[in-house]
């Protein structure tokens, strides 16, 4: 049995709520743990998303709870009245799944037979209570970096497999590699990203994270991977043009790593598609078809590195107009002072 962070945490807000409720002197104290369990969530955003909502939800339940038992009495079919009206409103400002803390709020007033002001706030303080301790509980929350940077060189590593093996079949014309690594490059892809989202919605400052792109980056460059695949195990002989290619998937395996050398291996591939193009004509029609799926070949390695190009671009973009809005910034000030 395993106890994660987030269990520890849902655990000590629910007792610190309930007891907070309890010391302040609140009637139904219990449900202001009951609240920090459902507001408290995997990350800092989906937590102040829910709080809110939640809130919301309690204050239009109370409000139609307050006006119709004040009309219609304290009956069990006053609260389906109640219900018919709420559901549809909470449904409308999507907020379905706050329909249960709603009618937590309801049940309240129809348990105590009265409406009044302290009533109704006493309803406010349970709802303030359960929801300042979820969001208290989520400020601290443990940094992702690490694991993040252990997915970034299981991939690389994956990657890396994956470009060797294809090199071993261009040279052998054949290979014993059973492709267990495309599977599970695919689910530590996933993994990943999951992972990169989670840590975007806990900085809420910015809503930009380098390793959700790069990741993002790895996932559209092993579409590639997965397009050349049939490619290459098509080419069962081998040719002069065969050794050309492995040795420069030999050297870009070495070279998979974070930093940006793609236009050292993107002026290699033009420097190939040269010597493509001056090579004798194919002797015969097979080796037509060997040399044309390897100028395919080279054609999807460009794609797969001018992915990872624009992926540096748009970085280098971004650093740019953040260093601009910094100077636009510091300039106004200036001109203030």
């Amino acid at each position: 049995m395993k106890i994660g962070f987030r269990v520890i945490k849902t655990a000590i807000g629910t007792g610190l709520a309930i007891a907070v409720a309890s010391w302040i002197g609140l009637k139904f104290y219990s449900s202001a743990g009951v609240l920090t369990i459902l507001c408290l969530k995997e990350t800092r955003k989906r937590s102040i998303e829910s709080a809110i909502e939640k809130m919301i939800s309690c204050i239009i339940g109370g409000l139609f709870a307050a006006v119709s038992f004040k009309l219609f009495g304290f009956t069990p079919w006053t609260i389906t009245l109640i219900l018919l009206m709420v559901i549809p409103v909470l449904v409308a400002l999507k907020a379905k799944d706050s329909v249960a803390t709603s009618s937590v709020v309801i049940l309240h007033l129809y348990m105590l037979h009265k409406v009044d002001g302290m009533t109704l706030l006493n309803e406010l303080g349970i709802i303030v209570v359960g929801i300042t301790f979820a969001l208290m509980m989520n400020i601290i929350m443990p940094s992702a970096e690490k694991q993040l940077k252990a997915y970034q060189e299981q991939v690389e590593a994956y990657f890396k497999k994956i470009f060797m093996e294809f090199v071993i079949y261009l040279r052998q014309g054949e290979s014993d590699w059973d492709g267990k690594e495309i599977l599970e490059v695919h689910k530590v892809l996933q993994e990943a990203k999951d992972l990169a989202l989670k840590d975007i919605e806990n900085n809420l400052r910015y809503n930009d994270n380098h390793y959700f792109h790069y990741f993002e980056m790895r996932e559209k460059q092993f579409e590639i991977i997965q397009r050349i695949m049939p490619l290459v195990s098509s080419l069962d002989e081998t040719y002069e043009q065969n050794y050309m290619i492995a040795d420069f998937l030999e050297n870009l395996a070495h070279a998979i790593h974070p930093g940006n050398t793609v236009s050292i291996y993107l002026d290699e591939l033009q420097k190939m598609r040269q010597k493509f193009k001056t090579s004798p004509l194919p002797q015969d029609r097979k080796e037509f078809e060997v040399r044309a799926a390897l100028f395919h070949f080279v054609n999807e390695m460009q794609r797969y590195l001018l992915i990872k190009k624009a992926l540096f671009d748009q970085h280098t973009k971004r650093k740019k107009n953040q260093w601009s809005l910094f100077i636009k910034k510091e300039k106004t000030s200036n001109e203030g002072s």
